[in-house]
């Protein structure tokens, strides 16, 4: 992969105020020890059914496209539970895949920006010629990419920092298909 599972691992640690201490030795392997607080005690359990918040939903369709698996199936599960429709491709040859069978259908398109092969701008500008109304939400956690940082792209879109919360995914989702992009 390209270590952004890592990173994103990281994120969710530092979040929830815990710590990652890593022991390296050549030959022998890596190690990586986490650590998150207790749970206080005396927490109550709920009464009654467990109500979630949840952020922005819809009921659009969406490609998804992510080289790195953990990343896709949270992002999946996430817009599903939402309400979206979604379609999932690992890399980009995927990705044209299920473009050529469902383009009338895709009104987003969620892309990794750096994938082995071609890029998410690559995708996006190879599908925004037939359908220039594709609403498009870059994923980097490479924000030091001049590109990215600058959101330099020929197919406007909004960008999502990677680790991502939940709530900012969907919040990405819906302010690129409700059409505010940058």
């Amino acid at each position: 992969g390209t270590g952004l599972g890592l990173s994103t691992v990281y994120g969710i640690v530092k979040q929830h105020e815990g710590y990652i201490v890593v022991a390296s030795e050549q030959w022998r392997g890596t190690v990586f020890d986490m650590y998150l607080p207790p749970v206080e005690a005396g927490v109550a359990e709920p009464e009654g059914p467990l109500v979630l918040e949840r952020g922005p939903s819809g009921r659009e369709t969406i490609l998804l496209v992510e080289d790195e698996e953990g990343v896709r199936e949270l992002a999946r599960d996430v817009l599903r539970g939402a309400g979206y429709r979604v379609f999932e491709a690992a890399d980009p040859a995927e990705a044209m895949r299920l473009w050529s069978l469902y383009t009338d259908e895709i009104q987003l398109l969620l892309t990794d920006m750096v994938m082995p092969r071609m890029t998410g701008r690559e995708i996006a500008e190879t599908f925004a010629p037939v359908r220039p109304d594709l609403r498009v939400v870059y994923m980097s956690g490479y924000t030091d990419d001049p590109m990215v940082r600058a959101g330099e792209t020929a197919v406007p879109g909004v960008f999502l920092k990677k680790p991502f919360s939940v709530d900012g995914l969907l919040q990405a989702a819906r302010t690129a298909l409700d059409g505010a992009i940058s």
